[in-house]
């Protein structure tokens, strides 16, 4: 099963981008698990669902070729967060509901239906994974900047490394304070002065 979006290329040519099966059935399971995340009423079960759906997340990011993102996804979102979460549950009540999902709310349905619609009508203008006229490999001169010039910039031998601690340090720095934060947060929720 393949379906495609056209867009227009930097001559005015079609570009097709082609969706595969296993990208769609991705991008199914990460929409279905999002909406079950969203309309469970049982927490537990909201929590269990929320860690399938950032796996799925991390499959997704594998498919489009970001595997350092992908590893981040797998690790702190399904992974550290998961956990925090079902921690947090076991020390707190958790109540039982007849119902097993809540019922949907019409104007938030529809607004979250709208930016849905929108952000699809933008998915035309995204050129295909590997496509010759993604950005990165329509502007040869910056990729080959950074392979040319990152050593001699940051005396770093890792290309990726240096453009994520010097490139980009501050962005990396700022994700590390999140992390950071969510290290403390977990040694409160857990009652302890160091991890052990």
């Amino acid at each position: 099963m393949t379906g495609s979006l056209a867009s227009a290329g930097p001559l005015g040519a079609p570009v097709v981008a082609q969706v595969t099966a296993i990208e769609a059935s991705l991008f199914a399971f990460v929409v279905l698990t999002a909406l079950f995340t969203a309309l469970a009423r049982d927490v537990l079960a909201a929590v269990i669902i929320f860690g399938a759906y950032s796996l799925g997340m991390a499959a997704l990011y594998t498919f489009y070729r970001a595997p350092d993102v992908a590893m981040t996804e797998a690790a702190i979102s399904a992974g550290v967060t998961t956990v925090l979460l079902l921690l947090t549950l076991a020390k707190t009540t958790r109540l039982d509901h007849e119902a097993a999902f809540e019922s949907v709310n019409l104007p938030a349905a529809g607004a979250a239906g709208l930016l849905f619609a929108g952000l699809m009508l933008t998915m035309g203008d995204i050129p295909a994974v590997g496509s010759a006229d993604a950005p990165i490999w329509s502007n040869p001169d910056v990729t080959q900047w950074y392979i040319a010039e990152t050593y001699a910039e940051t005396h770093v031998e890792n290309t990726v490394m240096a453009v994520l601690a010097a490139f980009r340090g501050f962005d990396t720095f700022g994700e590390a304070v999140v992390v950071f934060a969510a290290g403390i947060a977990a040694l409160i929720v857990l009652h302890r002065e160091v991890f052990a």
